[in-house]
């Protein structure tokens, strides 16, 4: 039995980046007819560690999705577990398990109970790591965010193994160990990330007017769509006909800057479309219908998008740095040394006035492996049958 602890996304409809690996590498587990898998929470009103009531299930569907990164508990369950922490009762019983796999970047809260869930472990207990962007961009970073983290990273020290998404997000967490001096760490590897996504033929402004150029990912600072912006702004004014599409909820606080750019320009009858949060079907049809896209991110742990977007055979602008790199290297993408607004505008039209060009990198991204999240899966536990336990303190 391999339990994951999936406290935060079975109470989000969010899609970000690490829900989406959470709610998929749970998925693909649980297609697996060779293990078998418990989702489990902590219940912060029952405070106990249980398996996944049905309206928490409903949240790990591909198809859910919503407008806010927070947990939220529906007020009846709030009151049961109370009630039931009231009267001593116990919470549903968790079945005993070979191995522990954390796949969401957990609070505070949820690092001082994991010991109790990782007591009742017998094997290896695993953490994914996505990303050091709070060390690294703090300026472009919830400030919630950016306080929290160095606790985060020593909390990790507690698991047997740390699964990080990127080489350059290994490199990260190796390297802040190194410098806090920490003798005795995790194992740390790295196993990229899968996307589920089916293969397509690009074709260029199917069903719109102009071509469509598409950009998918959260509202907020390291993202840098406010360069996007200002590079589509530019090609528009010099007489380029296309429209830009955005899909991602806006971040309150670092998003905020860009959400009101985007309000300014659809105000001045530009060509830009913005959906906010997509399911999946809404996000398959926009690749689908996509010429190409643009990823302007700044920094990522490893850059969801870039894949998905190859995946359908559609070519990717984007960052030739750190994890953006390593995504790109393999074809399919024009990769910039800078994602500032006037490489963003000379990439865009670039691509818009070469065909042949872009013919290429369309069938580059149509010959790239994709691996599947089953196949992640199987790789996630191969290495973690390899891996040995550890004392449960944090070194």
């Amino acid at each position: 039995m391999i339990l994951i602890d999936l406290s935060h996304t079975s109470h989000t409809r969010a899609r970000t980046g690490v829900q989406k690996v959470s709610r998929s590498l749970f998925l693909a587990l649980s297609g697996s007819q060779d293990q078998e898998v418990c989702a489990v929470t902590w219940d912060p009103y029952s405070q106990a560690w249980r398996a996944l009531l049905p309206f928490e299930s409903e949240a790990l569907s591909d198809e859910t999705t919503g407008t806010h990164r927070g947990a939220r508990w529906p007020m009846s369950w709030k009151i049961r577990g109370q009630i039931a922490r009231w009267t001593n009762r116990s919470a549903p019983s968790i079945p005993p398990a070979s191995r522990l796999i954390v796949p969401e970047i957990f609070s505070a809260e949820i690092a001082a109970k994991l010991p109790l869930l990782s007591r009742q472990i017998r094997g290896p207990r695993v953490a994914l790591f996505h990303d050091a962007i709070a060390l690294k961009l703090p300026e472009l970073t919830p400030t919630k965010t950016v306080a929290r983290f160095p606790s985060y990273l020593r909390e990790l020290l507690a698991f047997d193994g740390i699964a990080a998404v990127s080489e350059d997000s290994r490199n990260a967490i190796v390297e802040w160990w190194r410098w806090l001096g920490v003798p005795h760490t995790p194992e740390v590897t790295t196993i990229p990330l899968a996307v589920d996504a089916p293969k397509a033929d690009p074709v260029l402004g199917r069903n719109t007017r102009f071509p469509v150029v598409l950009c998918v990912g959260t509202l907020e600072g390291r993202k840098n769509h406010l360069a996007l912006l200002d590079a589509c702004e530019t090609l528009w004014t010099q007489g380029h006909r296309f429209e830009l599409r955005l899909i991602g909820m806006a971040h309150p606080e670092t998003g905020k800057t860009a959400l009101q750019r985007v309000h300014a320009l659809q105000n001045t009858g530009r060509p830009l479309r913005y959906d906010g949060p997509a399911d999946e079907k809404t996000l398959s049809a926009a690749y689908h219908e996509c010429a190409f896209t643009v990823y302007p991110s700044r920094m990522e742990g490893f850059g969801l998008p870039v894949l998905e977007s190859l995946s359908y055979g559609k070519p990717c602008i984007c960052s030739a740095q750190g994890a953006l790199g390593e995504a790109s290297r393999d074809g399919g993408c024009l990769a910039l040394p800078s994602v500032d607004s006037a490489s963003l505008a000379s990439a865009i039209a670039w691509l818009l006035a070469n065909p042949e060009q872009y013919l290429r990198l369309s069938f580059a991204a149509r010959e790239r492996t994709q691996k599947s999240w089953a196949t992640y899966a199987c790789d996630l536990l191969a290495w973690m049958d390899s891996l040995k336990m550890r004392s449960l303190s944090t070194g």
